[in-house]
């Protein structure tokens, strides 16, 4: 078991059965996020909206027969880093997720390359602004923390919009440049083929039950 908050303990599994659970329920969530985009766009007739609308219940009727767990979230643990499969991000349970993989480098660098479609749109042709904020608010954490290895959470976030972020691909990238105790500030960046789009600096902050007399 690894704590990762109080009171909190996460099991900790084998790369194996970590691969075993992801092939299980990865495709579903990626049919899902199939089904959202295909939902935002579609220009269905009346009769095959109902009759897909109708399969679709019943479809989640089943998954509800089944054990729904309590903590959606973090489950797993694996080679110390935890298995956030509901993250809003980069769960890959949760078909709300792109979902964003994340690499990791040197002196807390991390990047990623990912694709935003329908369901994550703002203005027209454009990403939600929330949505972006969304991202790197995740992308940050991971910088400070290490990959999520470090209990840290966002105290503070400025975004800064440079223009609009287009739907399509794209690439997030974050870094830490100063630690202070209990405080990591990280900063970073979505950009398109002609450059950043967005910027974000935040302080993320060490919770109390983890600083072991460091305050």
């Amino acid at each position: 078991m690894v704590d990762f908050g109080a009171g909190s303990d996460v099991p900790t599994i084998s790369a194996d059965e970590s691969a075993l659970l992801s092939q299980r329920y990865g495709p579903l969530a990626q049919a899902v996020r199939e089904l959202i985009d295909a939902t935002i766009r579609t220009e269905a007739d009346d009769t095959t909206i109902r009759e897909v609308t109708t399969a679709v219940r019943q479809m989640t009727g089943r998954l509800r027969a089944g054990i729904l767990s309590d903590s959606p979230g973090m489950r797993y643990v694996v080679n110390g880093r935890p298995l956030a499969w509901g993250n809003a991000v980069i769960g890959l349970r949760n078909p709300i997720a792109p979902p964003l993989v994340i690499h990791h480098g040197e002196n807390g660098h991390c990047w990623s390359d990912f694709h935003l479609g329908a369901a994550y749109e703002g203005p027209p042709s454009l990403v939600h602004g929330g949505v972006s904020a969304l991202v790197l608010d995740h992308l940050l954490g991971e910088a400070a923390s290490d990959g999520l290895t470090k209990p840290l959470f966002t105290g503070t976030i400025t975004v800064k919009y440079l223009r609009g972020t287009p739907l399509g691909p794209l690439r997030a990238e974050a870094s830490v440049y100063r630690r202070e105790r209990i405080k990591t500030y990280a900063r970073g960046h979505i950009s398109d083929a002609a450059g950043i789009t967005v910027e974000a600096e935040g302080v993320f902050i060490m919770p109390a039950w983890a600083r072991d007399g460091l305050d």
